[in-house]
């Protein structure tokens, strides 16, 4: 055991990491253990400077759960995809993805696409698209309407006969409702996993899109 450094950044990486695994901040003790810090005063101290620091908040319980910026991950430079670029020495900036992608979490959901159809859109089958729910949309956006009791991912298009869907993938035609069509919220963010290994997780049904 060593007495703990200045530096929090250490520390909240294996603190996320263990969250990360069993999805608890672990009890003053374990945190000790998990920090190989002698002594449960300086662990008390770090624990505090966490908490001033937005990383962790006791629950009504008065047990330890992630804070506001627990989640945060450091945005280290920006990164040319074409011509290498020297090393940006300056401080990370941080960011947390969830506020980045959501903004309204009580009108957001998730849905994993299946199909080629808006590929031309940078949108493959497995993607994760982050919708926000709402009634209306304009031409131009993405959308995940039901569309004869059917949902779809298109881009939202009009012409002198009303509002159809336009797919972005030539090998697929425009969709016009024959009976109706009714809007389900609008893309506004995209992720995928690259890393071809993974854990196994559990993962939101699938919708065909």
């Amino acid at each position: 055991m060593v007495r703990p450094r200045t530096n929090l950044s250490e520390y909240i990486g294996s603190l996320q990491d263990y969250f990360a695994e069993h999805q608890v901040v672990p009890s003053i003790t374990e945190l000790s253990t998990l920090w190989q810090i002698a002594g449960r005063s300086w662990t008390h101290r770090l624990v505090q400077r966490m908490k001033e620091a937005g990383y962790l908040e006791e629950s009504p319980g008065r047990r330890l759960r992630p804070g506001p910026r627990f989640f945060e991950r450091a945005v280290a430079d920006t990164v040319r995809a074409g011509v290498p670029q020297a090393a940006n020495e300056a401080p990370a900036e941080t960011l947390s993805i969830d506020r980045f992608l959501i903004a309204r979490p009580s009108e957001t959901e998730l849905f994993q696409v299946r199909g080629d159809s808006m590929i031309d859109a940078q949108i493959a089958e497995g993607d994760y698209v982050v919708i926000e729910r709402r009634s209306f949309a304009n031409p131009g956006d993405i959308v995940l309407a039901r569309v004869d009791g059917e949902f779809t991912l298109k881009y939202l298009a009009r012409d002198k006969e009303g509002f159809f869907l336009e797919p972005a993938n030539p090998a697929y035609d425009p969709i016009r409702p024959a009976h109706g069509m009714a809007i389900h919220g609008i893309m506004v963010g995209l992720f995928r996993r690259a890393a071809a290994a993974r854990r196994p997780f559990a993962e939101p049904a699938a919708t065909e899109l």
